[in-house]
């Protein structure tokens, strides 16, 4: 039975790439889809907006919709980091934000947006410590907010497929495994340049992320042990990033995933990046393999004509818009459906309340319950090990990948270095 939807107004804090490509594409058709209401988007950068604004990609998709900027087109950039909560000041409690910022951000903006009592959406990792997820998860359940992080490969069919098989014993007991995800070479023109230097982020935290969650996604195992080695270099504005790193996570049953990563995929090659996990397990007397081809899904175009680079390996399984019964276009893939699962479901939480308000509080804090047992929507409460994992990988990084271990023995887990 479809669960009866409120349509809360959304406001998204942030108008980089991925707002571009994924998230407001996503809250246009959801707000098509009466989830959401009215949409506004916040960013200090004007520029960032106006280029959002004239998308021609969302101008095709979504004709006659819109959505309103904070501060408006025309009155400049805004030097006001907390500019979002003039925003929120002005919204009903418990409609829709997400988060969409660089990751040494996102602390101190959830911190800002929990006050105000919205439902929240976050680009990944959540945070990138143990004790601020710890934080964010309490507050978050007190107020009755229900928080999803978007760890988009988790919807992935295959990685679906893989969680059942792996969980009924049909694949055997994990023990090795490799991973890849090498962006484009183009992210070092980008903003990334202005924030994805050394002190701050790595590609392993940045993006590795998404692998080792999803091995714990398929898995249920726990990370024990993590070691991240990185190179430098120079971004064109001559800010120093780690460019490239390796990472190897050891898990609780002694699993070992290698995990590579970095900003350099060649602009003209066929992919939009480099990516995969290849996953080794110990059966009965036999060997199980998991191979998951995530940089060619076999679908090849050699175009014609308008389009930047003539041959393509196309991805139609995480983020595509095509023609259907309805006005423009819509959105199909993962990453949609990941981002709808968090957003529908704060919508439907909504819907209850409305039915029986004198139940609010009891409504809200069940559905949080229920996603953190679930384990489908990345929560802080059943994702917390990311946050031990990122906490582990900037430890190790920083001190030449010197071994961070994990240690779960005590009530609150702890990182520290091995050495």
């Amino acid at each position: 039975m479809a669960q009866k939807q409120k349509a809360l107004d959304l406001t998204i804090i942030g108008a980089g790439m991925i707002v571009t490509d994924v998230l407001l594409p996503s809250a246009l058709q959801l707000q098509r889809n009466g989830v959401i209401g009215e949409i506004t988007v916040c960013d200090m950068r004007e520029s960032a907006l106006k280029a959002l604004k004239g998308n021609e990609d969302i101008l095709e998709a979504f004709p006659g919709q819109s959505f309103k900027t904070c501060p408006e087109i025309g009155s400049g950039d805004s030097n006001d980091p907390e500019l979002y909560k003039k925003v929120l000041a002005a919204k009903e409690p418990y409609g829709l934000v997400i988060v969409a910022l660089p990751d040494q951000l996102h602390y101190p903006v959830l911190k800002g947006v929990l006050p105000f009592n919205q439902h929240i959406l976050c680009v990944k990792p959540l945070v990138l410590k143990y004790d601020q997820a710890l934080e964010i998860e309490k507050e978050a359940r007190e107020r009755g907010v229900f928080i999803g992080v978007e760890y988009h490969k988790r919807f992935d069919r295959r990685a679906l497929i893989a969680r059942k098989h792996y969980r009924k014993g049909d694949l055997g007991d994990f023990a090795l495994g490799e991973s890849k995800l090498i962006e484009p070479y183009f992210y070092r023109h980008s903003n990334f340049q202005n924030w994805f230097t050394c002190e701050n982020t790595d590609p392993f935290v940045y993006v590795g992320c998404h692998y080792v969650d999803l091995v714990c996604f398929i898995t249920g195992l726990k990370p024990v042990e993590v070691s991240v080695s990185g190179r430098k270099g120079l971004f064109p504005n001559g800010k120093e990033g780690y460019l490239w790193s390796n990472g190897r996570v050891v898990f609780e049953n002694g699993g070992i995933l290698s995990v590579n990563n970095g900003l350099g995929y060649p602009d003209d090659s066929a992919g939009g990046n480099d990516q995969g996990l290849v996953m080794y397990f110990d059966g009965n007397d036999c060997g199980g393999l998991l191979a998951h081809d995530d940089h060619n899904r076999g679908v090849e175009y050699g175009f014609a004509q308008n389009v930047t680079k003539r041959f393509q390996y196309i991805n139609p399984d995480f983020f595509r818009t095509v023609p259907w019964e309805g006005e423009g276009l819509k959105p199909i893939g993962y990453g949609f459906d990941s981002v709808a699962a968090t957003l529908v479901t704060a919508s439907a939480i909504e819907a209850q309340v409305d039915e029986n308000p004198e139940k609010a509080m009891e409504i809200r804090r069940a559905a949080i319950a229920e996603a953190n047992a679930k384990g489908l929507i990345a929560t802080p409460e059943n994702s917390s090990y990311n946050e031990l994992v990122q906490e582990a990988a900037r430890m190790s990084i920083l001190n030449g990948g010197d071994i961070a271990v994990i240690d779960y023995s005590s009530e609150k887990p702890t990182v520290k270095l091995k050495k």
